[in-house]
């Protein structure tokens, strides 16, 4: 069961509402009721709705439930939005089919996606109590996960393969006698920041506090766990630095 999984079980568990509330605060967080049922409508009707009408209807009205929204968003079929009042989103960005953006938390800002952005189908960007950062003109490809309990920043032009999987947090204490499916998977190294106009593979684990610089290559596959120096070329598990410079 991953991080996401548990801090949604919990919620569940130690709230003593009803159903419905209980749903409203894990989803919509403290977006007032007549918002969440808008969404729930919206969602129910157009979310699934296939070629140019459910398009054309989604980026209208979509755009009435986020903190803040851009011109041009693109949403596709199917896209699970979170806490959508503490989503931010540029001009010009897609999200494709299948998509979940998650940014749930009590005391964050939440996820804040720059202009021009393509977030691949499948692909899952979510936060427990964390930040997310997405700078302008970032290519995430399918199937990826960007997870945060503290703060990852990705910076501009810079392209992710499929499948790669960043966490900024999430870590367990194995040092605590608490079995591991009963701690909150919270504790952290520090953040995450990608720098701008790297190029990473596909199948890529980036760890917590795992710094990549700028301009950097990495290869596929590869399984990051220390920071690396701006303009590397880095593969391996774990990841090495094979050349310098580019």
């Amino acid at each position: 069961m991953n991080e996401d999984s548990m801090y949604k079980m919990k919620q569940v568990r130690d709230s003593g509402r009803g159903s419905f509330a209980r749903y409203r605060k894990l989803t919509y967080g403290d977006l007032s009721l007549g918002k969440v049922i808008w969404a729930e409508l919206l969602v129910t009707m157009i979310g699934g709705l296939p070629g140019a009408a459910g398009l054309f209807l989604r980026s209208r009205l979509y755009r009435t439930f986020f903190g803040a929204i851009g011109n041009n968003v693109i949403f596709g079929r199917n896209i699970v939005f979170r806490h959508p009042e503490k989503i931010r989103l540029g001009d010009n960005v897609i999200l494709d089919d299948n998509c979940v953006i998650d940014a749930k938390g009590e005391s964050s800002k939440g996820i804040a996606i720059g202009n021009g952005v393509y977030i691949g189908r499948n692909t899952i960007v979510y936060c427990k109590n964390g930040d997310i950062e997405i700078g302008d003109s970032v290519n995430i490809s399918s199937n990826c996960q960007i997870f945060s309990s503290n703060s990852l920043r990705i910076g501009k032009d810079t392209v992710i393969g499929a499948y790669s999987y960043f966490l900024s947090g999430g870590e367990y204490n194995y040092k605590d006698e608490t079995p591991f499916a009963q701690q909150s998977g919270m504790g952290t190294r520090g953040p995450l920041t990608i720098g701008t106009d790297c190029w990473i593979g596909a199948r890529v684990t980036i760890l917590d506090a795992a710094d990549v610089g700028d301009r950097c290559v990495i290869g596929a596959g590869a399984v990051v766990n220390r920071p690396l120096p701006s303009h590397s070329v880095a593969a391996g598990v774990p990841a090495r630095v094979i050349k310098t410079e580019l």
